[in-house]
């Protein structure tokens, strides 16, 4: 299977402020921009290793900007750590920056407006990307930090949502500009699939109660009689491992059930690979790029209805399973039903694939964002 593109090995990693508390530097030096001069300059601004053990949301925030290079942008990523250091690093951007574009609020965002502020640019415009927590946490109104993010959010020029219902949301909270740009992802070269025998259901996500992983355990023990040899491979970490252990064990299925941890992103899809369906019934689900990853590597996808990201893959083509949120027994049925029929889970990975490659690549996010940028400026 083919590696995603470098964008790890970047001059990032290189720069001369890589290793004070915030690092910045152009996301990939050599890379030839696609428009010269560049459409728009911007300065990039995200929290890539946010201490959960999770790489994939740092790596998909440096494939976008990658992506974002590619479509005619002169782009810096900057590593958020320490915030107060923010205006220090923008001020000393080769070529400068034309706008800001924050991923999440709190504290990216937050930070940037600081920054404009002391750099006596008030007026540069701040584009900021809500990823589903966010503007759920500050329409609940008393959750932690829900009036930075709420303010961040009202000052921001433009904001930018991965799916449309995460788009209302923002627009009921009084947020102005709104634009949808859906997250986008890699399609590997087609390879023979390596998921024949055992099959395997596989999910790949943050290990907390919102995803939902329990519900997977306990159609595994629902279908023992029917998929006697099915097993569960879950790839990610988070405070709900204790607990899916337990309850594995519970119910009499540990045996089958595979906790892989955390893995990068060429890991992750090398895994898939040797998966028969992508299984995961999340709710408050902004979009949920894992479902997009799993289905460009060919496997079919379930996720829950009423989700604003699941219904718009869903929308977009086929592939994509919808249940009812918390239906153990609708959710059994459906998982049985592809199981049950090898040429249709077959037929099913294909409609996936072809989904994401008409709607879903970074080629795709790429452009929609430098068009996003563009509008921020008029």
């Amino acid at each position: 299977m083919r590696a995603p593109p470098p964008v790890t090995a970047s001059p990032l990693a290189a720069s001369p402020l890589a290793a004070s508390p915030l690092a910045a530097s152009p996301l990939v030096s050599a890379l030839p921009l696609a428009t010269s001069p560049p459409l728009v300059r911007v300065a990039i601004i995200a929290d890539l290793d946010p201490g959960n053990g999770d790489p994939l949301p740092g790596a998909r925030i440096r494939r976008q900007a990658l992506a974002t290079q590619q479509a005619g942008a002169k782009v810096h990523l900057l590593r958020l750590r320490r915030p107060a250091l923010l205006a220090l690093a923008l001020a000393r951007l080769r070529g400068g920056f034309d706008i800001v574009h924050a991923h999440e609020a709190v504290p990216a965002g937050e930070a940037a407006l600081h920054a404009l502020r002391l750099l006596r640019r008030p007026d540069t415009p701040l584009v900021v990307s809500i990823h589903g927590e966010d503007v759920l946490d500050a329409t609940r109104r008393f959750a932690p930090g829900s009036q930075a993010i709420e303010q961040t959010l009202l000052s921001a020029r433009l904001t930018l949502a991965g799916s449309s219902g995460i788009a209302a949301l923002a627009s009921e909270m009084g947020v102005g500009q709104t634009r949808v740009v859906h997250p986008g992802t890699d399609l590997p070269e087609p390879a023979a699939p390596a998921r024949q025998d055992p099959p395997t259901l596989v999910t790949v996500g943050h290990l907390v109660p919102h995803k939902r992983h329990a519900d997977v355990l306990r159609v595994l023990a629902v279908l023992r009689e029917r998929h006697p040899k099915l097993r569960y491979a879950i790839i990610g970490e988070g405070p709900e491992r204790a607990t899916l252990e337990g309850l594995a064990r519970r119910l009499g299925v540990d045996d089958r059930v595979e906790l892989l941890g955390a893995l990068d992103l060429a890991a992750a899809r090398e895994r898939l690979r040797h998966c028969s369906l992508f299984v995961m019934p999340s709710t408050e689900e902004e979009f949920g790029i894992a479902y997009i990853e799993a289905m460009a590597a060919g496997l079919p996808a379930v996720g829950c209805r009423g989700e604003p990201g699941p219904e718009e893959i869903a929308a977009a083509g086929s592939g994509f399973v919808l249940v009812p949120p918390g239906d153990v027994e609708r959710l059994s049925q459906r998982i049985d039903e592809l199981l049950s029929d090898r040429e249709r889970l077959r037929a099913e990975g294909r409609h996936a694939r072809r989904t994401v490659a008409a709607s879903f690549t970074w080629e795709r996010c790429g452009r929609e964002t430098v068009e996003a940028y563009e509008a921020a400026l008029r």
